[in-house]
């Protein structure tokens, strides 16, 4: 009889849920009034079809993973509400991969990282809580996977979110972005310190670039203007499912990243945002995976310690009862015995016995026999 599959854990809790609709929609309308008005340079269709790629991945790795677990897949069992919701991931990295790659007309290399990006969950994970969590950004890590493997793939254009914009619409963009990523970030992934630690890291490696290496600061500093940045700093650094919860890991993951950003500008690595994330969420998968182990193996070692502890003690009561046992059985002669020598502790014989003779240690009196002269 084959075993009854469990049933699908929930995938997130509400929170998250609502936090990944509304990056959802924000994401959508992004990418409509993109094409509408805005100007971006990538063909109307290529959205759909990094949707429609983005899904098929989805639901065929889910689909296997579950077999592979025994369980349920997550998309069934909820109705048409759980299917969408399961499915909001998968949007949110495919519309960004396509929003922030340039790759001339070769659509191709734009599924290619769409896959990358949704398949990363599947194969670079790591044990959190008890359960193992993908710990790499998807998108990030689909974007950065196509700058290094194309090098004449490029982001797209600075001017990509506000080519016919002037009379300054173009600072209008970046505003709503901000008033929403922070409304957004502020109640809902609880992502502010990351945010305050990744800009003011930002911020200081400008700073330090400029008087270490004698590079423009204005330039450097230029760069948070731009939307790429905003949308960067707002919706995708502080995906929740691959960033640190507690507020010092937050500070660490944030400013770690705009460290490691200002050292590849350094080494004029050019895309050096993506490169740096990807290698900070690798930091991290790293650490999960060693804090783990030295958990598991400190783990064993207590329960080795209760053994051993729990065994001496056993012993040290099975020898105390049998030395009780062995002085209640040597204390007194057993009732009815007409003669007991009396044992080492000096106790009595019962009452009933005839008689104790002396123990076999005391000196025995000599009898005196006359001899005749």
């Amino acid at each position: 009889m084959s075993a009854t599959k469990t049933a699908a854990a929930p995938r997130h809790n509400p929170k998250v849920v609502t936090a990944l609709r509304r990056f959802a929609i924000s994401i959508s309308v992004l990418n409509i009034f993109g094409y509408t008005v805005l100007g971006f340079e990538q063909p109307w269709t290529w959205p759909f079809i990094a949707l429609a790629t983005g899904y098929t991945t989805e639901i065929a790795l889910e689909t296997l993973g579950a077999r592979a677990e025994g369980r349920a897949p997550r998309f069934a069992g909820g109705g048409a509400k759980g299917f969408m919701e399961f499915l909001l991931p998968a949007h949110i990295t495919s519309l960004a991969v396509n929003m922030l790659t340039y790759v001339n007309d070769l659509v191709w290399v734009m599924v290619f990282g769409v896959i990358v990006a949704v398949g990363t969950k599947w194969v670079l994970r790591a044990p959190v809580k008890g359960r193992l969590r993908h710990f790499m950004n998807p998108s990030n890590f689909g974007i950065a996977v196509i700058l290094l493997l194309f090098p004449w793939a490029s982001i797209a254009p600075p001017y990509h979110f506000t080519e016919y914009l002037d009379g300054g619409f173009d600072w209008l963009v970046p505003a709503i972005i901000i008033t929403l990523g922070t409304l957004l970030n502020a109640k809902l992934t609880e992502r502010m310190w990351l945010i305050l630690a990744w800009v003011g890291g930002f911020a200081l490696q400008a700073i330090v670039r400029g008087l270490l290496f004698d590079t423009s600061i204005p330039a450097g500093l230029a760069m948070m203007s731009g939307v790429a940045f905003v949308l960067f700093t707002n919706y995708m650094i502080t995906d929740p499912g691959t960033t640190p919860s507690s507020k010092w890991g937050q500070i660490a993951f944030g400013g770690g990243t705009a460290a490691l950003y200002g050292v590849l500008t350094a080494m004029s690595i050019a895309y050096g945002i993506f490169f740096a994330t990807a290698l900070v969420c690798a930091i991290r998968g790293a650490f999960l995976w060693t804090a783990d182990v030295v958990s598991k193996k400190r783990a064993e070692e207590a329960l080795a310690l209760a053994a051993v502890t729990h065994a001496v003690a056993q012993a040290d009561a099975a020898a105390q009862a049998q030395a009780g046992t062995a002085e209640a059985a040597g204390c007194a002669c057993p009732a009815g015995a007409c003669a007991c020598p009396a044992p080492a502790t000096g106790c009595a014989c019962p009452a009933g016995a005839c008689a104790c003779p002396a123990p076999a240690t005391a000196e025995t009196e000599t009898e005196k026999i006359p001899v005749t002269a």
